[in-house]
């Protein structure tokens, strides 16, 4: 009689691996008015660290100034966790750290910006929900 092999993926670990913010031209920015312009990069990338044990990252960089020359602040946070895939087929696994796992990750991170621009002194910003699958495609398709 053999025995099957069940697929397993858990969370290890979350944790926020860098945290940096930045207000250049405090205090006189927040004497200024004006509605800022908001910019939200993203990255993620993954590594396997042991055999069936990966490190997902999810890196959100918040850039906000007025005037499009004055900085308000830049924020930028790494959020990360250890995952446990086994028994997983590689094509799957791909899947799962690519898309799954920055789905995890992401409340943490939008979580982490919002809070520390509001400790900044600045009104809280609530990052739109990311599509990782997609992002996850186009990487697909640029490595093809």
């Amino acid at each position: 009689m053999s025995e099957e092999l069940q697929p397993v993926f858990s969370i290890e670990r979350l944790y926020v691996k860098d945290l940096s913010l930045e207000v250049p031209h405090a205090p006189q920015i927040f004497l200024e008015s004006g509605e800022p312009e908001v910019e939200m990069r993203v990255s993620t990338k993954n590594e396997k660290l042991e055999d069936g044990i990966y490190g997902v990252d999810v890196t959100i960089t918040v850039t906000a100034k007025l005037n499009e020359e004055r900085t308000m602040f830049l924020n930028e946070v790494t959020q990360s966790g250890i995952f446990r895939l086994e028994n997983i087929p590689q094509e799957d696994a791909e899947a799962l750290l690519g898309v799954a796992c920055p789905n995890i990750l992401f409340p943490y991170a939008r979580e982490a910006i919002s809070s520390t621009v509001t400790r900044a002194g600045f009104p809280p910003v609530l990052l739109a929900p990311i599509n990782f699958e997609a992002m996850y495609q186009q990487q697909q398709e640029g490595n093809a």
